[in-house]
């Protein structure tokens, strides 16, 4: 099939693109043209580049235009966050595209309810924030859309992506660098809240093999929408635990009221941390793994340590000591 990828050079492209050359398709990949995958697969050779600025073009009203041009079979759109750009793609690929499939995220979810949290029920309230309730008007749009017999369109929601080029969200839920600083050295890590605030990842070659099942199983994702994570989450506690064995000791914490903690960080880093935290978000795959046969082959801490060993490999995070093998 001919595949349209929207973002391909991504966290998720950067698998994704690879993937499905791999399972026989045509592929197209449309980005700025401003960066390199974070994997540089031979794969990529096979892969025709489309350089555009979406936001730009979005304006303009031409993008949907520009995709439509390519006559694809299949599109899979990674970087759509407004319901504006998501509806005019749709009403232009409407009758032109067999599937649509789109990457929503698992903040389309407020605060968790009841764990674990499942698709289409009462397991969480609703979002907030502009860029989890953006997703969700694209999930409700998307599943409407094809309700209505109009095109075929399926949604994906990864939770905190990780992978080897870029930080993972870290135990206190944010990107702070000086937070590997402290657990690897053993010093005192201060911690807002009760410490049993959950966080869901996911590692991007799961998150891609989601999107690629879901496109060679268009009878069984059509219409629908999935989470998609690890198999399992992580409390604050224990996301520190094991990140300070992987420096040979255990974690030393320190529990602070949220101003206390608001105090001695950044407001960015403060910021992430509540809206990580205060969702204590974790999810079922149940539904993607029944109908899509997901499997995902990291648990949340084996991809957080490939991530951070990338990282210190590659001198983009300072920390007191190596890196150990990781149990399991």
């Amino acid at each position: 099939m001919k595949v349209t990828v929207i973002g391909g050079s991504g966290h998720i492209g950067s698998f994704l693109v690879p993937r499905l050359v791999r399972a026989g398709h045509d592929v197209t990949n449309i980005s700025r043209g401003s960066s390199k995958p974070y994997t540089d697969a031979p794969e990529w050779q096979q892969v025709r580049q489309v350089s555009a600025d979406r936001q730009a073009e979005d304006r303009d009203g031409t993008f949907a235009d520009r995709v439509a041009a390519l006559k694809p079979d299949v599109v899979v759109d990674l970087v759509c966050f407004t319901l504006e750009s998501a509806t005019a793609l749709v009403q232009r690929l409407r009758g032109e595209v067999g599937h649509l499939l789109h990457c929503g995220s698992i903040w389309r979810y407020g605060q968790s309810l009841k764990l674990p949290i499942r698709e289409g029920s009462d397991s969480a309230a609703e979002p907030f924030g502009e860029y989890g309730i953006q997703k969700n008007r694209i999930a409700l749009m998307l599943q409407e859309e094809t309700a209505r017999g109009g095109l075929a369109t399926t949604s994906l929601h990864p939770g905190h992506i990780v992978g080897p080029g870029w930080q993972p969200i870290g135990p206190l839920g944010n990107l702070d660098p000086t937070v590997w600083q402290t657990i690897s050295a053993g010093q005192p890590l201060r911690v807002p809240g009760s410490g049993a605030e959950l966080m869901h990842h996911v590692h991007a070659d799961d998150v891609a093999q989601a999107f690629e099942k879901a496109i060679g199983r268009p009878e069984a994702a059509t219409g629908e929408d999935f989470n998609i994570v690890a198999p399992t989450a992580l409390t604050v506690r224990g996301y520190a635990d094991i990140a300070a064995a992987w420096f040979g000791h255990a974690a030393v914490l320190e529990t602070v009221s949220w101003d206390r903690f608001r105090e001695n960080t950044s407001q960015e880093y403060a910021e992430s941390s509540w809206g990580h935290l205060y969702r204590s978000q974790c999810f079922s795959i149940e539904k993607a793994a029944s109908m899509l046969g997901y499997a995902p082959r990291y648990e949340p801490e084996q991809a957080i340590f490939e991530s951070v060993q990338w990282l210190v490999d590659h001198g983009q995070l300072h920390v007191a000591r190596p890196l150990g093998v990781p149990a399991g």
